[in-house]
């Protein structure tokens, strides 16, 4: 739960790339999988059960609260995992679990760790928050509602008092930037039918993103389709009506993105803390605005639409199978070494070429996403412009790099839309 009057922002993490870009770009919490009994268990590199002490001490150095989610259907061979799991994190002093399973939610409870209630639950109105306030501090609603909804369960919560078992009023959580999917609230069965990988179960085949054709089969007739992946939703963004959102009661906003890479979750992060902060400081703008949406196409989308959160249509799809970000990055090579005296990155250039003036992106457990640009370096200890495959550079940072660390280079990326 949050401990102030500001929205709290909560990060995917997917690794700990992911995790660190979330922390170094003021995420509030963020929320991870561990091995197979979550949402993401095929989309991500998960954490195991060995990670958990490493997260949560690592997140607590920077007072980030730490979620795990446990949040697929639970069968009778996975409740000794669960428990074991749940044992594990509350030992790693872990935040909180995000649950769906009513398994879950008792074992949880049952050994005094905090529940979140996950958005497959499907919470549409106030009497279903209040039954889950046995057992919930925060409940994350069902991404069908608009925000004319939200607000009103949020008002009904304040005016009743209706507190989970912390004794706090129960804090609604929503969705705010990223993937959304055809189905209803995460709910899918289109996956296991097609290839016997439940989307239920983490193992989501991402059927929704192809492109079909419909025929009918009595006539032959073919449709016309305008060329829409008609189940494939472009991406949510709420930032240009987030002040909306916190008047709605909103507190918690949750940016979707544990399969997506670190610099994802720092560009998004960045821009949601940015505008976050400024409707508390009240220059929230749509000068500002605009240049967030810039920021955020650079990063993987499927273009964007505000979700059912504003009453409008439903549905607004893509008209392409991948990403229309605006730049990518190319991998140039590894990290080799760091001078700490003066500062200094060496890396071994394996693919490509890196001249001055470009803009560079490096990724690693511990660093997380750095994007910076190069004004001078040196080519085998020689000072140069331009490096290329093969070749040892070294250039000024401003921080730590290390062998495990890779370089990419950032270029415009053209995108027929």
């Amino acid at each position: 739960m949050t401990t102030t009057g500001k929205m709290e922002l909560m990060a995917p993490a997917g690794n700990f790339e992911s995790m660190q870009a979330a922390l170094d770009n003021g995420a509030d919490s963020i929320y991870f999988g561990v091995e197979q009994l979550n949402m993401r268990a095929r989309a991500s590199i998960n954490f195991t059960l060995d990670d958990l002490k490493e997260i949560s001490e690592r997140c607590k150095a920077k007072n980030v609260r730490t979620y795990l989610t446990l949040n697929t259907i639970i069968y009778d061979h996975d409740l000794t995992i669960v428990k074991t799991l749940l044992q594990k994190a509350k030992d790693a002093e872990i935040t909180a679990v995000i649950a769906m399973d009513q398994a879950v939610i008792a074992s949880a409870r049952a050994i005094g760790m905090e529940v979140h209630i996950s958005t497959q639950i499907n919470i549409t109105n106030i009497e279903t928050a209040r039954f889950y306030s046995m057992f919930a501090d925060t409940m994350v609603l069902s991404r069908e509602l608009s925000l004319r909804q939200v607000k009103k369960i949020t008002q009904q919560i304040a005016k009743e008092n209706i507190c989970g078992p912390s004794g706090n009023l129960v804090e609604i959580e929503i969705f705010g930037h990223g993937a959304l999917c055809m189905a209803v609230s995460g709910k899918c069965y289109m996956s296991l039918h097609s290839s016997n990988s439940s989307a239920n179960r983490g193992a989501c085949k991402q059927n929704c993103r192809k492109k079909y054709t419909v025929i009918d089969q009595e006539t032959g007739f073919e449709m016309e389709l305008d060329n829409e992946y008609i189940m494939s939703p472009k991406d949510l963004c709420t930032i240009d009506f987030l002040d909306e959102i916190v008047d709605a009661g909103v507190k918690v906003l949750k940016i979707e993105g544990r399969g997506r890479a670190p610099e994802y979750v720092a560009n998004v992060i960045k821009c949601y803390r940015d505008a976050i902060d400024s409707i508390e400081a009240e220059t929230y703008s749509k000068e500002k605005v605009i240049s967030w949406m810039l920021e955020l196409e650079k990063v993987y989308n499927r273009g964007f639409w505000s979700g059912y959160y504003l009453g409008q249509k439903l549905g607004e799809w893509s008209n392409g199978s991948g990403s229309h970000a605006t730049q990518k990055k190319v991998y140039i090579g590894k990290g080799m070494h760091y001078f700490p005296k003066t500062s200094i990155a060496e890396f071994k250039i394996e693919a490509y070429d890196l001249t001055v003036g470009d803009t560079i992106l490096i990724t690693g457990p511990t660093t997380g996403a750095k994007e910076m640009e190069i004004t001078q370096m040196f080519v085998n200890d020689v000072k140069g412009e331009k490096g290329e495959k093969g070749d040892s550079i070294t250039f000024p940072i401003d921080f730590r790099i290390r062998p495990s660390d890779k370089l990419y280079k950032i270029v415009e990326n053209k995108v027929e839309v």
